[in-house]
């Protein structure tokens, strides 16, 4: 009986909340993104994924990812593949290996080959510098809130270091671009998100689109097939993808509407300060760039 009296009282007991802390977020730090910068896909079951789109680092891409939204052409395609702590992947009909090549056809002025926009040559502008890694020499989190690692190329013989390469990171929930055998960097039609740690192997190979800010758990969260690089062996094994449209397409009371942290203020630093050196736990003294989290958030208008 006491026992009863004791959890009906904390049950509504009101929670404090706590004071601010050094890594919080003020209402300035929040950053609207645009409605052509955010795709609804709807799943079977009326399961929802919402993709934020990254324009400004794989421009061309998302210009084709833009193109076959409006043309409605995942309408009615699938999630065909889904292997165990690596991918999911959807789009056209698969071909062996994934690219266009007897797919559904592409939309009007949808480019079958972009160039490569994986190298970020002039982008490397992290606002937030993390350590090195296994895949790179520098990593970090950009103003705008994107993982990103680059790699200082210096050259022993040039009497000045070359330009710094750098590529969005393949951490879970990005977007990336499937594509056939290099140098092909593939279309857009056909799309995939990291469901595992992280598949960093990929990165400076594939373009990232953008990333899973809402409903990644649909994705990754499906069953898993045995079947060679994840393919599921019948049709009736994939998960329907009802529709897919930017939100910016949609009609404007109906329209998802979110905001993202951004990195460029001395709170998202003291916020990976804190996460460096947590409290109470033996601190590593670093952090990876996929355990960065890279906050958004669904707003009213």
């Amino acid at each position: 009986m006491i026992s009863t009296l004791l959890a009906a009282a904390l049950q509504a007991a009101p929670i404090a909340a706590h004071a601010p802390l050094p890594g919080d977020a003020i209402a300035a730090d929040w950053r609207p993104i645009p409605d052509d910068e955010l795709m609804v896909m709807t799943l079977a079951g009326g399961r929802t994924v919402v993709i934020r789109l990254a324009p400004r680092y794989a421009p061309e891409h998302v210009a084709n990812v833009r193109r076959l939204a409006l043309a409605h052409y995942w309408d009615a395609t699938a999630v065909y593949r889904v292997q165990d702590n690596w991918v999911t992947q959807w789009g056209g009909q698969p071909a062996d290996p994934p690219n266009d090549a007897g797919n559904k056809p592409l939309s009007a002025g949808v480019v079958p080959a972009p160039a490569a926009e994986y190298d970020l040559a002039s982008s490397f502008l992290p606002a937030q510098r993390l350590s090195s890694d296994a895949y790179a020499s520098e990593t970090g989190i950009t103003a705008d809130g994107w993982a990103i690692a680059g790699q200082e190329l210096i050259s022993r013989s040039a009497p000045a270091p070359a330009p710094a390469a750098a590529w969005l990171t393949h951490c879970y929930g990005t977007v990336g671009v499937a594509r056939g055998a290099a140098p092909d960097t593939g279309s857009g039609s056909e799309l995939f998100m990291p469901i595992g740690g992280s598949a960093r192997r990929l990165d400076h190979n594939y373009t990232i689109v953008g990333r899973v800010i809402e409903g990644a758990r649909y994705l990754s969260g499906l069953p898993r097939s045995d079947a060679p690089m994840g393919m599921y062996a019948t049709a009736a094994e994939q998960t329907a993808i009802v529709s897919v449209r930017l939100a910016s397409d949609l009609p404007a009371a109906t329209r998802p509407r979110f905001e993202y942290r951004a990195a460029d203020n001395p709170r998202y630093a003291a916020m990976l300060a804190a996460r460096q050196h947590p409290a109470g736990m033996v601190a590593p003294g670093g952090i990876d760039v996929c355990d960065v989290p890279l906050a958004t958030r669904r707003t009213a208008s």
